[in-house]
């Protein structure tokens, strides 16, 4: 594979918002991500500063991006968890009902799908998540959008399961999102 799997550094801003940006351009994109082009490319630096550091190691803990690294630094892809509590607001979904990871954000350079770099963001996020210490992250979930196949297949491939619950997509109230999750092994 070559690449590198690691949390993202709190001064890899720029790096952070070129692959956010480039991920709102991919084909997928709208049944992807619940931001389009335009607004990541509205956001300012600064946004994209504190989004690094909250999801860096130097950040508050409960976020934290993994990218892929080639040899030459560039990144091939991204995959960032949240941890989830019973008593948070809700980001999107469902009210957590037990200590929970929820990845979002994933995103695979399509010169670099299909060589394992997916796979590997998704074990360095859940080992990161279950490795957490009290409370004990007892499932990771995500959302995957009705219409995206691809997703959903390697979701399924890597062991999450759709649960059945379903949520209306921001913005498109005809549309679901569908919760898949796995339980801690």
């Amino acid at each position: 594979m070559g690449y590198v799997i690691r949390p993202v550094r709190a001064d890899e801003w720029q790096q952070a918002k070129e692959i956010r940006l480039a991920a709102l351009q991919d084909p997928v994109a709208p049944v992807a991500f619940l931001e389009t082009y335009e607004q990541g490319l509205g956001q300012s630096d600064d946004f994209y500063r504190e989004r690094a550091l909250g999801a860096s190691e130097d950040g508050e803990g409960r976020v934290r991006q993994f990218i892929a690294e080639a040899p030459d630094g560039s990144w091939a892809g991204t995959a960032t968890v949240l941890i989830e509590r019973p008593d948070d607001e809700v980001r999107f979904g469902e009210a957590a009902v037990v200590h929970q990871a929820h990845v979002v954000g994933v995103f695979v350079r399509p010169e670099a799908r299909g060589g394992g770099v997916a796979d590997a963001l998704f074990r360095a996020a859940l080992e990161w998540a279950w490795s957490l210490g009290e409370p004990r992250i007892e499932r990771a979930r995500l959302y995957v959008h009705e219409n995206n196949p691809r997703a959903s297949a390697f979701y399924r491939r890597i062991g999450f399961a759709p649960t059945g619950t379903t949520v209306p997509m921001p913005g498109d109230p005809t549309a679901r999102e569908l919760e898949y999750a796995v339980a801690r092994p």
